[in-house]
């Protein structure tokens, strides 16, 4: 069964964190929503054109407000205030904070929202 991952930020270290998880990691973990404000094709755009790794070899596209990558649905919620991101409603089992400008205890309050903390749902910043 995969690890379902959200991801909030999409920067450097999120779009490696993607990378990784499709590249090295197959079937184990499954990305299933990214949040950045930035547009879907923008984001697409920077995943598969990176100037240090080059073009990621894997399928990419759009579809409407998801990003596709190998045929599997990732939401982009664009939410500026991640107090306000349901991790329960994408179905993630980890967020990782990728944006560098929260801290622990912004990532702890966004989860009080929307689900319980607990170990079985860790937040990594």
């Amino acid at each position: 069964m995969a690890i379902k991952v959200g991801i909030n930020g999409f920067g450097r270290i999120g779009r490696n964190v993607l990378r990784s998880a499709v590249l090295n990691f197959g079937d184990d973990i499954e990305i299933v929503a990214i949040n950045d404000l930035l547009e879907p094709d923008y984001l697409a755009y920077m995943l598969k054109y990176d100037s240090v790794h080059g073009r990621f070899k894997a399928d990419v596209s759009v579809q409407g407000n998801d990003l596709l990558v190998n045929g599997k649905k990732i939401r982009l919620p664009q939410e500026r205030d991640p107090a306000n991101l349901k991790g329960d409603e994408v179905g993630a089992d980890v967020v990782l904070a990728a944006t560098g400008l929260a801290t622990v205890a912004d990532a702890q309050r966004a989860l009080i929202g929307s689900i319980r903390p607990s170990l079985a749902m860790p937040v990594i910043t």
